[in-house]
């Protein structure tokens, strides 16, 4: 029941949040939405920041198992590559997986992408080490070894957070799935031109 209930909560925090952003939501537009009382509320977390960290992590669970599973791998965050295609096409399924995640999860999108940096530098740091994650898987997904090949990892999966954030903010679902193609083809291009060799 206490997972149920922290499930609504944190996805009432991200819902009101997509609509008022983080400062302006309150605990008691986080109950509202959720219809949890304000004691269930604080037996579950300890404060607004509490819950929204909560959610934080949700959403990147959510992002990150979307993508593992567009992979084919056998448990999400298994780091598997698995799926039978070369390293481009599952960087292809990747992207588009991750995309797609973030245009119909559009509250936790916003959540992740927009509102960590009005929620303090515990949550600007979190965030910063789901995107080394996303780097590390990334260069998995590729099969980068190389340390220059990670850092380049790390520089796209910093641009590719730095283009779809403003589409986050703007709510545009179908400008965040157009956002694909041109991304993926500029990838191949540094792909065959070698600059993840290193």
């Amino acid at each position: 029941m206490d997972r149920i209930q922290r499930e609504r909560l944190c996805m009432a925090m991200a819902e009101a949040m997509a609509e008022k952003g983080y400062v302006a939501t309150s605990v008691q537009d986080v109950l509202r939405r959720a219809a949890v009382s304000r004691q269930t509320f604080y037996q579950l977390f300890d404060s607004k920041i509490d819950c929204f960290m909560a959610a934080f992590d949700g959403a990147g669970r959510l992002l990150l198992d979307r993508v593992m599973q567009s992979l084919g791998a056998a448990a999400a965050g298994g780091g598997g590559t698995e799926s039978g295609a070369g390293p481009m096409e599952r960087f292809e399924q990747a992207v588009t997986s991750y995309l797609d995640a973030l245009s119909t999860e559009l509250p936790y999108a916003r959540l992740f992408l927009v509102e960590v940096y009005a929620a303090g530098p515990e949550a600007v740091k979190r965030r910063s080490a789901l995107q080394g994650s996303l780097a590390g898987t990334l260069a998995e997904v590729l099969g980068v070894t190389g340390e220059a090949g990670r850092y380049t990892c790390q520089i796209v999966v910093s641009a590719m957070s730095a283009m779809v954030t403003p589409l986050v903010a703007a709510n545009d679902a179908e400008a965040l799935r157009a956002a694909g193609p041109p991304l993926i083809a500029h990838v191949r291009r540094l792909w065959d031109a070698g600059v993840f060799d290193g």
